[in-house]
């Protein structure tokens, strides 16, 4: 039996991360999670050079999930990402993962409550994720203990260095005990990077995984000449003809973003918008709803290019070229993952030519121009592009659901100001004929209000118990908490 084909049981992991892998479908190991993983187990420094879609979360996820002490109370890894919505998606897989073992995990990021965050490290945590700027204000505040650090993990360190935070992130690192272990994680190696790691790792293992960039999988690459003024009306008889399930539109700006999103909208299109202007409520909202299939064009800016994992994208429009060619790697990844087929359209001018020769150099690969479709082609294409628009969408599951299936969090309507404390609500639970300890999921206490997770799908039974049975000599009011 081949190594890949023994699954990740080969590793010696502990069964309850077996048993998650096994709910969220990952029961044979990428190629990077087949060099990383063990290496990270055996506690090396590594460099590990991987385009998106490759599985190099999981990657560092499963191991590290297997490495950290449960009964430790203070963060012992700390991972940086570049983006908010890189933070929460890492944040959400390590959650997933470490489901089942009660791996604990706060994100850390800007436009969201400091002072709730701060709460949040005061409680039990294994792990941290955040972006550079936030998680440099937690150290420099003194909210986030850092003597327990044993593993770091740098995702992305090209995308760091191109919007700046290399700096930040060597600042994060004087925060750090020396005495731990860096796992570094790039689509591509700049200078820059290559110094951070020389000067910041101990003797790097080198990881490069070849085959399973955007560029080598299931990508048709192709561009269409027009001007700036004519690219809503490109954009528009390109949709229609190509009519996609689930489409992501580049843009450079904000402010195109908004002007295509609107022209979208007004044409009837079922679309969504993303960019860095939003508030932070409005970027999760909007992610949320695409990942669930209720809309089918997302315009955006390179906020949802890095990492951002969506399923069954069939179709990236560059609306216009991106500043740096690496992106356009990038962007493209959000399309032809698990192996399935995908097209990259650009919509160029002809002084773009230079730009678009220097990404195919970078891609390989020469990348073919075509006729924008005539009026008869868009005429055709009409009726089927609008009896999709038409079509009812339904939310899809997440690949998460059969893991969430089998676990249901209660809400407890008192927390530390009753003196509710985690002792407290595994005792009584664990009292329930039935329950043991291992049904107990995350117990999340605050001033007000408490959560558990209770696993194995033995949620019924507790929520019906705890109804009557009393939490530190009193009948509490407890519910099925909200997602």
């Amino acid at each position: 039996m081949s190594e890949q084909k023994q699954g990740f049981a080969q590793y010696g992991l502990d069964e309850r991360i077996l048993q998650a892998l096994h709910l969220l479908g990952m029961d044979v190991p990428t190629s990077i999670q087949q060099q990383v993983l063990p290496q990270v187990l055996q506690k090396r420094d590594i460099i590990a050079q991987a385009q998106t879609g490759s599985g190099k979360t999981a990657a560092f996820a499963v191991p590290l999930c297997q490495l950290v002490d449960w009964e430790e109370n203070k963060p012992q890894v700390m991972i940086l990402t570049p983006t908010r919505e890189l933070a929460m998606q890492v944040q959400q897989e390590i959650l997933d993962i470490g489901k089942l073992k009660r791996i604990k995990v706060p994100a850390l990021y800007g436009k969201q409550s400091f002072r709730q965050q701060e709460k949040d490290l005061k409680q039990k945590s294994h792990m941290v994720v955040g972006t550079p700027g936030r998680v440099l204000d937690h150290l420099e505040r003194g909210t986030l203990f850092t003597g327990y650090i044993k593993y770091l993990v740098i995702d992305e360190a090209d995308e760091m260095l191109h919007m700046g935070f290399i700096e930040q992130v060597e600042e994060i690192l004087s925060y750090l005990p020396e005495d731990r272990v860096t796992l570094l994680f790039s689509a591509t190696m700049p200078k820059e990077v290559v110094r951070l790691a020389e000067q910041y790792m101990r003797e790097p293992l080198r990881v490069t995984v070849e085959g399973e960039a955007p560029s080598s999988r299931k990508i048709t690459h192709s561009y269409y000449n027009c001007s700036g003024a004519d690219r809503i009306a490109a954009l528009k008889r390109l949709a229609k003809v190509y009519n996609p399930d689930s489409c992501i539109v580049f843009a450079n700006m904000r402010a195109e973003v908004e002007d295509i999103y609107d022209a979208l909208w007004d044409a009837g299109f079922s679309c969504g918008r993303l960019h860095g202007g939003m508030e932070q409520w409005e970027r999760t909202e909007v992610m949320r709803d695409f990942k669930k299939g209720l809309f089918r064009y997302l315009i955006a800016t390179d906020v949802a290019a890095r990492g951002i994992d969506v399923e069954n994208v069939s179709l990236v429009v560059n609306y216009e070229l991106p500043p740096e060619r690496e992106t356009y790697i990038h962007r493209i990844g959000r399309t032809g993952r698990a192996g399935h087929s995908g097209i990259a359209i650009s919509l160029i001018e002809d002084y773009e030519r230079t730009e678009l020769q220097q990404v195919e150099k970078l891609l390989g690969l020469a990348i073919e121009e075509k006729e924008l479709p005539d009026d008869e082609a868009v005429a055709a294409a009409e009726d089927a592009f609008w009896a999709k628009m038409d079509e009812e969408l339904e939310a899809k599951a997440g690949k998460n659901a059969a893991l969430h299936e089998q676990i249901m969090k209660l809400q407890i309507d008192d927390g530390k100001k009753a003196k509710i404390r985690p002792v407290d609500i595994v005792g009584t639970i664990c009292a329930i004929p039935g329950v043991e300890a291992a049904d107990i999921g995350v117990i999340h206490i605050l001033d007000w209000t408490s959560t558990v997770e209770i696993l194995n799908g033995k949620g019924a039974l507790v929520l019906k118990t705890l109804q009557t049975k009393p939490i530190k000599a009193k009948v509490r009011k407890v519910r099925k908490a909200k997602e």
